[in-house]
Parts: structure tokens; sequence; C-alpha cells
């Protein structure tokens, strides 16, 4: 009930926006309202900051039923949003001017950042306090700057922002250095992403053209994913099928995005996305419960299963080697933050578990126990790595699909 409180609150609020939209593009009188009217949030106004108060609240009830619904971690003291630094922005601004980076341009205070000249040689310019009074994102972005490496004690702050805003980032980033609002070994990063598409090329939406919500995608995919796994195993109970969809439908959306280049648009379909073939999560969930349940058929703990593995086979010494790339692959992830990288390996690593297990048998009998305990040893290894990696991007499993 509370959640559909909260969705009922939010679009009422989004319509509000859009109406208020509408008048700000048409009604000059009106933008210069609005405008006063952030002025005096920004400045801690009561009236001002009581309803900011109200539209701050129904938006985190939304995100946080969202975070619960994608087994997001995050809970409301990890909230801070921008207008949450208005009463550091006064002083930030006077600590700027002492240090004498900030100069007077018609009317509007700003910074001159010559490490971003153009080509003529002029240097980038980054407002900080808009001629009316009002502080802009430039400013809040530096507070938060501020925040994060004297407060929260950050070594390395990575902001995950569309790729339009890498100009913006830029002067943030310099900015911050000059005023030594972060120490020189603090790691400033912006890994920007592209967008997605839908089938016909363009930025996704709904049919009627309005922006999807991430609340109804997720409702969509519950639905198809629960179709999905009522034909593959009609033998599930209901309470079953509907966990299980669940589990599917959050770890396709996620996966969906994760495994695309972060840097590249990419194209949305729900037909590969909600799939148990391809480089997808229901695959890769799949392809861990398989091997679980080689453990179950052989009524073996494969936490208390130890063996020493032998390499007789071309399948065998893939997997293997596979195996022995998961710790340079997070390594790498880490650095780089191109989460793609781990979905292919953890593809590449449920294919070469099922490459091997089509070519060497683990429970038939005939095998040489020495065979049997090396193989289940292997697919130990593999589920072990399978359900780390989906761990690490937010992807639950399952032991039964």
């Amino acid at each position: 009930m509370a959640g559909e409180q909260a969705e009922l609150a939010l679009s009422d609020l989004e319509t509000f926006y859009q109406k208020a939209k509408r008048h700000f593009d048409d009604d000059p009188e009106f933008a210069d309202h609005a405008r006063a009217l952030v002025v005096r949030l920004q400045s801690g106004d009561p009236q001002s900051r009581a309803l900011w108060k109200q539209f701050i609240d129904i938006s985190v009830a939304h995100n946080l039923e969202i975070y619960k619904q994608l087994n997001v971690s995050l809970t409301k003291e990890d909230v801070k949003p921008e207008s949450a630094y208005n009463d550091q922005l006064e002083p930030l601004l006077e600590e700027l001017v002492q240090m004498n980076l900030v100069q007077d341009d018609q009317g509007a205070k700003v910074i001159f950042i010559d490490e971003l000249a153009n080509k003529k040689g002029e240097p980038s310019v980054m407002i900080i306090r808009k001629s009316d009074g009002g502080f802009l994102y430039a400013t809040t972005d530096l507070a938060a700057l501020q925040y994060r490496s004297k407060e929260l004690k950050a070594d390395r702050i990575l902001y995950f922002i569309d790729a339009r805003q890498s100009l913006h980032m830029k002067q943030v980033f310099c900015a911050g250095r000059l005023a030594n609002l972060v120490p020189p070994n603090v790691s400033l990063e912006h890994h920007p992403f592209g967008t997605m598409m839908g089938k016909d090329g363009k930025p996704f939406k709904t049919r009627t053209g309005g922006t999807v919500k991430l609340a109804h995608l997720i409702d969509e995919a519950r639905e198809r994913a629960e179709q999905l796994v009522k034909s593959k195993n009609p033998n599930l109970s209901e309470r079953d099928a509907k966990d299980i969809a669940r589990k599917v439908a959050i770890g396709a959306i996620k996966y969906a995005d994760l495994s695309k280049t972060r840097t590249h648009d990419y194209i949305f379909d729900w037909d590969e996305m909600i799939s148990f073939e391809g480089n997808t999560a229901p695959y890769l969930q799949y392809a861990n419960t398989r091997i679980n349940s080689i453990f179950k058929r052989a009524q073996i703990d494969p936490d208390s299963h130890s063996a020493t593995i032998i390499i007789t086979e071309n399948t065998e010494k893939i997997l293997a080697l596979k195996l022995l790339q998961f710790e340079e692959i997070i390594e790498q992830v880490s650095l780089d933050c191109y989460p793609h990288v781990l979905c292919n390996y953890l593809y590449e690593l449920a294919s070469a578990f099922m490459g091997f297990y089509e070519k060497c048998p683990i429970l038939r009998q005939g095998i040489s126990k020495e065979k049997k305990d090396s193989r289940l040893e292997l697919a130990k290894l593999a589920a072990k790595k399978l359900s780390c990696g989906l761990d690490l991007l937010g992807i639950e499993v399952m032991p039964t699909m």
C-alpha cells in the first residue's frame, strides 16, 4: 500500500512538473518567479524548504521501493540529494573568493579555467553563481566533491553520468583541484555512458512517445519472465514460479544494461533480454542452477567437496584456463569500470562449462572415482565463479529454475 501511495504521489508530482515546465517556457513572468523561488530555497526560506521537503519525501519513498525490488542495498541514510548541500553553497563561494579563484562577469560569479581553454586560447567559463543570486549545478557539485573528500574520506570518486556532461565534469574536477577541495592523491573519474535505444534506433520510449518508467519496466519484465518460467517448468508451484520469475526479470534488466559496452548506445530488445539462450542473465542463472543440480543428484555438498584436478580432455583444459582468469577480470573491471567485461567473461565461463559437461560425463557409471572427483571439482569452481560474478552484478542465483 505504501508503494502504491508513493507511485500515485510521484505521478502527481510528475504532472505538476510537466505543467510548470510548459509555463516556464511560455511565460517569462512565471519563469522569473520560478528563478526567484530557487534563490529563496537555496537561501533557506522556511516555506520553500517545507515544500521542497514534501517533494523529496515523495521521490525518496518511490526510489526506496524501486531499490527494494532491484535488491539494491541503498537506504534513506545513503540519500544526499543536490538540495542537501544548500547550506554549504554560500560558505563555499566565500572560500573560493578568498582564494582569488572567482571573478565577476556581467553580474555573475565565475571561475575561468585555463586548463580547459578552447582552440583560440580562451579559458573555459564555469558559472558559480548567476546574476540573480541563484547557485547552479556546478556549485552544488563542488560542495558535494568537498563533502565526499573531507567527510567521507573518499580516495576514489567515480561519477557515472551521461557522456553529454563531459565538459561539466572536467570543469568540476579542475575547479575542485584549484580550490584544494580534494587532495592530489584522490582520484576523480567521470565514466560516461550511452543511451538505451528502441528497435527503431531512437531513444527508448513508450508507444505513446513518453519516457519509460523503471517501475513499469520491472512489472512487464516480471510478467514476461513468469510466462517463460512456467513454459519451461510447468510443474512449479505458483509461489515458486513467481519467485523465480522475479529473480529472472530483475537479473535480465540489470544484465541487459551492464552487458553492453558502457560508452555505446544499445538496442533494447525484450526477446533477447529474457531468453535462456545467448549472453543473457537467464542463461547464466540457468548454467549455475544446472551445475548445482549435478551435486544434488550426486547427493554431495559442493562446499565440502575437495579433489585434485586432473586434466585429460581439451574441454577440461578450456574450462580450467577460463576459471583461472576470474581474479584478473575482477581487477580489470574495478580499474576500468566496464562491467560488460565481467559479463562477457561469465558468458564465456558458462559456455566453457556447457562444452565441458557435454564432452566429459561426471556421474555416468564406469567413470573412475579419480575422474569423477576431478570433474566435480571443476564444476564446483565454475559454480562458485558464476555465482560470485553474478552477485557482483547484483543478480541473484537460484537452486531451481
